[in-house]
């Protein structure tokens, strides 16, 4: 699907980093106006067009997640895959977006909804205020074309937050930076327990007796810590580890927070990573991230993100790691609490499984440890029947991402036949 393809080469020239993503909201606006869609725009920016009478709706987020050089993206393609130099791909959600493109083109009854802000808090589905018209869903973001998503984890976005006196401390300042790295989704890639560079560039400091001038760690509060930085100073040289640069900056006197200490103790203590898992769908049930950690200018700041496919795991966990950081004396607050979106087959999931084992005989119904905007949107319109399914995409959220082409197409074909079965019967 040549087209599909040309389509996500135009939206990966237009910058859509989550917050910043008005340009291609526009031009979605126009395309899908050009194809002959009423269109409108909710107050969060989600782009909702319809054409005829639509028995199906399309779904995806139009935003991604911006690593390395983006929004900037020079795509390659090598050896059947697509991926970016120096930078995230963007083919979460932009494959989904551009299948959704084409199909608004080439059919006369469909509904196709893009929404805003997805990876920032699925803040598009919380706020949409858009009226769906069909009975049926298909969300385009998922990442493995072998299943048919039918449940997905819930999640709450936790920040600890205090303040720090200062005094003078001479010694040998150094300016460390981890490398070498892999970061990832912090759903799907948390059960490889990806090492995170905040834990272990404070590890680090800890270890060889440091005292922190500045701390800065972390990219997203959705993706693993890739990098960290620090200046810091020492009372003797510290030993040298193969993925932790250091740079000595010469003898001095600075500032130190008081709280130096208690900031690696709150890292180092912090069990960041899988806490439970679910044998039976074969996936993580319970995670949280340590997605962010800084200490500057007498702040200390701490982002985390926690996920469940279990209510009250969800809720246990977010508890947890509020107390936690409460003991150390921080203010913590919690944002974009959602739900899990509840396993549950369906007349729908069952017809879109049928189409996807016709094209491979063994794809099967899962559910995904991270957030999907399907229950979301599904509980806020009654008998609205939601699935989801995608290409082949390794490592999202990482400037290591890359999509299987051939996986796309597939992917393309199994949508568009979908949807030419749900064309209105007035078509026949």
């Amino acid at each position: 699907m040549q087209s599909v393809l040309n389509h996500f080469k135009t939206i990966a020239a237009i910058p859509h980093c989550s917050f910043e993503a008005q340009k291609l909201r526009d031009y979605l606006v126009e395309f899908a106006r050009s194809c002959g869609a009423q269109v409108s725009v909710d107050e969060v920016g989600n782009v909702y067009a319809y054409k005829g009478e639509p028995k199906i709706c399309l779904q995806s987020h139009y935003d991604m997640v911006c690593m390395g050089e983006a929004p900037k993206i020079e795509l390659i393609e090598e050896e059947g895959y697509l991926r970016a130099r120096n930078s995230s791909l963007g083919a979460d959600n932009g494959i989904g977006v551009a299948i959704m493109m084409e199909a608004l083109r080439e059919f006369d009854h469909l509904e196709c909804l893009w929404t805003s802000d997805e990876e920032v808090g699925l803040i598009g589905a919380n706020g949409l205020a858009h009226q769906i018209k069909s009975k049926k869903m298909l969300n385009l973001d998922h990442e493995n074309d072998n299943e048919v998503t039918i449940g997905c984890a819930g999640g709450v976005d936790i920040f600890a937050r205090s303040l720090s006196e200062v005094e003078m401390v001479e010694g040998e300042i150094y300016e460390l930076e981890t490398c070498g790295f892999k970061g990832g989704h912090s759903g799907v890639d948390i059960v490889t327990n990806s090492t995170n560079a905040i834990k272990t560039l404070a590890l680090f400091i800890a270890q060889n007796e440091g005292k922190i001038i500045e701390f800065e760690g972390g990219e997203r509060i959705n993706s693993i810590p890739k990098y960290a930085k620090a200046r810091v100073i020492f009372l003797k040289a510290p030993q040298e580890m193969e993925q932790i640069k250091c740079v000595f900056l010469g003898r001095g006197s600075v500032q130190i927070p008081l709280k130096s200490e208690q900031f690696l103790k709150m890292i180092l203590c912090f069990a960041h990573g899988l806490r439970s898992f679910n044998p039976a769908l074969n996936i993580a049930q319970t995670s949280i991230n340590l997605a962010i950690a800084r200490l500057k200018d007498k702040e200390i700041a701490i982002d985390l993100f926690a996920r469940s496919n279990d209510s009250r795991e969800l809720q246990e966990i977010c508890f947890e790691s509020k107390e936690y950081f409460k003991a150390f004396g921080c203010e913590v607050r919690e944002e974009n609490f959602y739900l899990p979106w509840e396993i549950r087959e369906s007349a729908f999931s069952q017809e879109v499984l049928g189409v996807m084992q016709h094209h491979n005989p063994h794809a099967k119904y899962y559910a995904i440890h991270a957030g999907l905007e399907c229950g979301i949107i599904g509980a806020k319109f009654e008998g609205l029947e939601c699935c989801s399914i995608g290409p082949n995409i390794y490592h999202p959220h990482s400037t290591d991402e890359r999509c299987e082409i051939e996986s796309i197409k597939k992917i393309a074909n199994v949508v568009f036949e979908i949807v030419g079965k749900n064309q209105s019967f007035q078509d026949f």
